[in-house]
Formats: structure tokens, sequence, C-alpha cells
């Protein structure tokens, strides 16, 4: 369970007032001690990841969050902290104690329907207070499902874990195709896995990982090689590969190698549609066109690393967009869940493949730009763009 990449987990954020319960809520559905309980207020300060099995969804991720209602500058700091977690949540949890629904939860509900969040109410303590009556209907009449419990005694708790179930996003109740819809049983699959100095040692990344163990999972034959082996691969195969998937860092030379009429993607054009809007990126990587002097470009990275002499997304990426463009050009990087309030100060938004975020907070922050009139990409969409074989990329989507 602990296994699962973080970037396919549910997760699940629980939110209130300092002392509602939310620790007490988390150790109760899993069952264990996993959070600190205590009758201080305030005694969670920043949000605390909690893995469990929720079967039958499968892994999902409880975040225990700081009191909304936590105060001086600290507690203002853990608050923005804690809301930051509903930009990757997949459902919301409100839980409130014997004082109800107080215009902190209020708010918080409304920006809640805003992000569109599947959002449920818990009126938790119930063993020393039943819900007010105004408090069930305000729910009732803004379309909120509750339901009543108590951590302390377990009243509800199995009610709860039901809820969560059913209020799954549909997507994540079925399972996401990264490659399987695009190859059948039997076919055999290349994958080229340039090894330079951001590869990590010893292992793949995990696009790669989990792009081979898709095909792998489809009864297909999965063939890896380096760029510059690839040539020979090919010539080691009876029949043409039904696909090639590459490291876009390479598309162009791989490109070159494999025939016109073999079917051609990258990893990082798989995880576009996989994590967010193959479209929409599709549309941002046009924007790239008509970039002026001065522009304002954000490379958005997913997961924080050590950066390389060569990093793709530091260096590589905004080299080929200004030889492209041939513009004067101005490149900005933010990294991990950080993604700016004011984004529209940029033209264009140059994101990773997301493969360490969950498909919500990528849909998020593409709703985001596009609620702004921000152009967003992805860095295998924008290199294929500027690189000249975009269309070749994204054809084997079109087939389908």
């Amino acid at each position: 369970m602990n296994e699962a990449p973080r970037g396919v987990r549910l997760v699940i954020a629980i939110l209130g007032r300092r002392n509602a319960g939310k620790s007490s809520l988390i150790n109760a559905i899993i069952g264990e001690e996993v959070s600190i309980v205590s009758d201080v207020p305030g005694t969670t300060t920043d949000p605390v990841a909690k893995h469990y099995e929720l079967l039958p969804i499968g892994p999902a991720t409880f975040y225990d969050t700081a009191g909304l209602d936590d105060f001086g500058e600290l507690g203002r700091m853990r608050v923005k902290a804690s809301r930051k977690i509903l930009w990757r949540a997949d459902i919301a949890v409100l839980v409130t104690d014997e004082q109800g629904l107080t215009e902190a939860e209020k708010e918080l509900v409304r920006e809640i329907k805003r992000l569109e969040i599947p959002l449920l109410v818990v009126f938790n303590k119930t063993d020393l207070e039943t819900p007010r009556l105004e408090d069930k209907e305000y729910c009732a009449s803004h379309n909120i499902g509750f339901i009543e419990i108590s951590a302390k005694t377990n009243y509800g708790i199995s009610d709860l874990r039901e809820a969560l179930i059913s209020m799954t996003p549909p997507e994540l109740k079925r399972d996401p195709m990264l490659v399987g819809d695009l190859i059948r049983e039997g076919d055999t699959v290349v994958c080229v896995v340039p090894i330079d100095l951001a590869a990590p040692k010893g292992r793949l990344i995990l696009p790669q990982v989990q792009v081979l163990r898709e095909i792998l999972d489809c009864d297909g034959v999965g063939v890896i090689a380096k760029e510059r082996e690839l040539e020979q691969a090919l010539l080691n195969l009876k029949q043409k590969p039904s696909l090639v998937i590459t490291d876009s860092q390479v598309i162009l030379k791989v490109a070159a190698d494999v025939a016109k009429d073999t079917p051609l993607t990258t990893f990082s054009t798989l995880f576009a549609r996989f994590k967010g809007d193959l479209t929409q990126v599709l549309q941002g990587a046009a924007t790239i066109d008509i970039l002026q002097d001065g522009d304002r470009i954000l490379m958005s990275e997913g997961c924080s690393h050590h950066v390389q002499s060569d990093d793709i997304g530091r260096v590589k990426i905004p080299r080929w967009i200004t030889q492209y463009t041939g513009k004067e050009l101005a490149f900005y990087v933010v990294s991990g869940h950080d993604f700016p309030e004011d984004l529209e100060k940029y033209r264009l938004v140059v994101h990773c493949g997301a493969c360490m975020l969950n498909r919500t907070e990528m849909i998020r922050r593409i709703n985001e730009c596009k609620r702004r009139a921000v152009a967003i990409t992805n860095y295998g969409i924008a290199i294929s763009k500027v690189q000249g074989v975009l269309d070749r990329v994204i054809a084997p989507f079109l087939r389908q």
C-alpha cells in the first residue's frame, strides 16, 4: 500500500477548526493511532499524510490539517498550508464539533464548491451534542452530504467509510489507461530511455516504470533501448513494433530512426492525457508561435529535485523555445505543490508530465489557467512542437 505512487492515490483532505476531532477521525477510520490526539487546540500544525487502503477503491492518503481557526502570524501560515491541500484533494471532509457550522466552515464550503471538490460534512462528537437542525438544513439546501459520528466511540465510522467510497470520482474507480488502449495483446512496444546526467542511478524514472508495467499488464511485449542503440534494437525485431515510446529529449533522433508508418509518441505525451487534458495542452502549445519579446513563461515542476547542468525544465526547454521563437523571453520556475496565485502575469505555463501529482491537482491547475486566460502545455508537447514533430507524436491518439 505504501509503495503506490502518490500520483495515483485517492487524496482525502480532512479539514475543520482546532480540536474538532480531525486527528481522532483519521485514527478511527484507519483503526490505528496514526495521528497525535490531544485536548490542547492546535496539536496538528502542518498537513500530515496518512496512507490507507480504502477497499475496494485502493490506496488512499488522508491529510490531517491544521485548524481553520488557528491565529497569529504562524497560525495564518498553517491555515494557508492546509488550504493548499485542497488543490490536490479528490474529496474534502469538513469536520465539526458540538459548535456546529460556524462562519469559518461556511467560508471554506464556498471555496470547496468553487473548486468543485466532492464535499462531506461530518458532525463529530455526537456523544456530547446532537447536530443542530439548522446545520443539517444548511447542508441540505446547499446539496452537501453529511453524516453524524463520534470518533471517540466509533459511532458512524463504518457509514463514513462507505460514504467516502461512494463519493470517489468515477475516474478513480476505474483503472486509468496510460498506453493500454493504444496496444493489443501480443503487440511489441519499444521504449526509448536515454541515460544522461538527469537519469537516477540504478533505476528508471516513474513514468517509464508505469508505462512498462502497463504494457506487461496488457500482455504486450516491452523492449527497452537507449537512443544510441535504438536502430539496432529495431533491426533485431522480426516485425515492426506496434508503438515506439520515447523520452521527449531525444524525440528528434528517434523520429529519424523509426519508420514513418510506425506509431510514435513520448512518455510525456502519454502523461499529458493520463494526468490532465490532452486537448487543452495541445492548444496551449500553439501559443508558442505567438510569443512576444518580454513574455513571461512559467516552468512548473511537479517534484523537487537536484538541478543538473542540463536540466530539462530549467535549461533545455527554455533554450529550445527561445531558439524556436527568436524572442527575448523571461522564464520562471516553481516546484512541487507550489503553483502561483498571480497566474495572470504569465503568457504560458509549461508543466512537467505530473507523474508525482495526482490527476485532480493537475486538472485544477489546467482549469485555473483556463479561468485566468493563461495558456498551459506540458514538457513533451512543447518539445515536440518546437522540434517540428508534434503532429507525428499525437497521431497514435487520433487513430483510436
